[in-house]
């Protein structure tokens, strides 16, 4: 089992750009998103659905960096309030150069027990969701002449497991989804991508999984001998929004160490 690197030194590669990243209050991939391009210089808004944690988790970082932390409340399920998320990111932040499309919702159903609503949900959240957003911020970003869109999927787009069939098929739409909109958005100065993480353990996906079951993957498919950090993945989605990744659009970054 390898250990985990040191967590790496902020370098100001995101220096002067606004960063959005939807579902950022928690432990997960999205705070340490948000905390990734704070520490690389970039003004950032966290959004999520629940009020008490964004608050928790904004001020956390306000804290930790030593400058404001913008927020609102979004659900990606209801075009009324994405349409406000991204006002609100252009009114508290002056433009939107980078939107993180990090919201999801995940489920361990066999596809025979998977019901309409439970596979509605996680298609409406994860897929239709990360649409809306696009679709909500791409007038945005193509009136200040260029801006980046990092969507997530996820390992799960291109490898099988049992009883992620619901989940998988809206992280493969979302890489569709992802080329298709790149090109359509090229001419704007647009770029759009996205991330294909692994495994990234952090105490929400514990809670939520079995332990036993989240060994057993790491054990048979990471090769590292351990999972992801959260801020493993956050840095390449740091990459993609800067100008380091000024000739990538339409790709699907991996993010992993597994087995083939």
């Amino acid at each position: 089992m390898s250990e985990v690197p040191p967590y790496p030194e902020g370098r100001d590669i995101l220096k002067g750009k606004t960063v959005l990243v939807t579902a950022s209050a928690g432990t997960g991939i999205g705070y340490a998103t948000a905390t990734r391009c704070a520490e690389e210089g970039a003004t950032v808004m966290l959004s999520d659905i629940h009020e008490k944690r964004l608050v928790e988790y904004a001020n956390r970082l306000e804290d930790k960096i030593g400058r404001k932390v913008h927020r609102t409340l979004c659900n990606v399920t209801a075009n009324d309030q994405v349409a406000a998320m991204i006002a609100a990111a252009v009114r508290d932040m002056g433009r939107l150069d980078v939107l993180v499309n990090n919201a999801g919702l995940g489920g361990t159903h066999d596809l025979i027990d998977t019901t309409d609503d439970q596979w509605s949900r996680i298609l409406d959240t994860n897929l239709t969701g990360t649409f809306r957003c696009m679709r909500a911020a791409l007038p945005v970003m193509a009136a200040q002449d260029g801006g980046v869109i990092v969507n997530m999927s996820s390992i799960c787009a291109w490898r099988a497991e049992a009883g992620q069939t619901a989940y998988a098929a809206s992280k493969a739409g979302i890489l569709a989804l992802t080329r298709c909109a790149a090109i359509e958005a090229a001419p704007q100065n647009i770029r759009i991508n996205a991330v294909v993480p692994s495994l990234s353990l952090h105490p929400y996906l514990q809670k939520v999984s079995d332990p036993d079951h989240l060994q057993q993957l790491i054990r048979e498919n990471e090769v590292f001998g351990r999972s992801a950090e959260p801020w493993e993945i956050g840095n390449a989605i740091v990459f993609l929004a800067s100008d380091y990744a000024s000739y990538m659009t339409g790709e699907s970054l991996s993010v992993s160490c597994r087995r083939a």
